[in-house]
């Protein structure tokens, strides 16, 4: 995949009562967006990704993406389930997908209550709106209004274009975030790694990062709930966490990894040093380790 230069990542279009928000500026040209979670980046994602590239070009406009800081269904049903794609390393593989722009909007209830038109209003009053990408059964604001249909009659009256393409198929099936989920916790490593078009990993802090790494095993801790093979000993590799503007995947230190009831994760030291150092690491799944 070509390499693309990191995105203009920009604050939420809704503030506190649904007031626009100050990151859109005019000078960002005309954008076309494609508003989703892109909780896991998946293949079904990155397909996603590459078609808003094919129709902002044909449109004259730059890519953009909305997404948002957490997961809706924090606030929709009350939990998020766990992360797929670490935060920082979501915005890292947006740019390498070729987007220009991210805005991050904050979701809580007044997001949630924002009819669609509010939602759109608070874009176009600020940026020129090139128009949407979606999917059949995408939708968006109170009540998942803003589907393609009413979003396209909006955009007739408002200047905008809205594209609908059909979502990415493996063996007639949707890839979805969920899907993936469950592969993982089976312990189906290879089929989430078919899905998810890389291989599992996750991202967390060295518990004691420092004096810690002189014990044999070194929990590692999540600020979000991850996703998880079974508990078992597994063979991993380590590397500083991705983030926008740094290095990553240059090095990689081999090591094993055991993952306990409830969601907990060791990593084994044999030598310290061979850690990569850095306060939050990403630990790629390579497999179970023989016996």
């Amino acid at each position: 995949m070509a390499e693309h230069g990191a995105p203009r990542v920009i604050p939420g279009v809704l503030g506190t009562g649904g007031a626009a928000g100050i990151g859109l500026e005019p000078d960002l040209g005309p954008l076309f967006f494609v508003v989703g979670a892109f909780d896991g980046l998946h293949r079904g994602h990155t397909y996603l990704l590459r078609r808003l590239r094919d129709v902002a070009a044909r449109h004259g406009a730059r890519p953009g993406v909305i997404t948002f800081d957490h997961h809706p269904d924090e606030v929709l049903v009350g939990a998020a389930p766990p992360v797929l794609c670490d935060p920082l390393e979501r915005l890292v593989r947006f740019g390498r997908d070729g987007v220009a722009v991210v805005v991050v909007q904050h979701f809580d209830a007044t997001v949630r209550m924002t009819p669609f038109q509010d939602f759109v209003a608070a874009i176009a009053g600020r940026v020129e709106l090139a128009g949407f990408l979606m999917t059949p059964d995408a939708a968006f604001g109170h009540e998942r209004r803003g589907t393609p249909t009413s979003l396209a009659a909006l955009g007739r009256d408002a200047g905008f274009a809205v594209e609908v393409v059909e979502p990415f198929d493996i063996d007639g099936r949707h890839v979805r975030s969920n899907e993936i989920r469950a592969e993982i916790a089976r312990g189906e490593l290879q089929a989430a790694r078919h899905l998810l078009g890389r291989s599992v990993a996750v991202v967390g802090r060295p518990e004691g990062a420092g004096a810690g790494l002189a014990h044999d095993l070194v929990l590692v801790a999540f600020e979000l709930p991850v996703a998880l093979p079974p508990p078992g000993r597994y063979r991993v590799d380590c590397e500083p966490a991705w983030a926008p503007g740094q290095a990553h995947g240059a090095r990689r230190s081999p090591a094993f990894a055991v993952v306990g009831p409830g969601g907990s994760l060791a990593l084994e030291v044999h030598r310290p040093a061979a850690l990569p150092t850095g306060d939050r690491l990403r630990i790629r799944f390579i497999g179970p380790a023989p016996q």
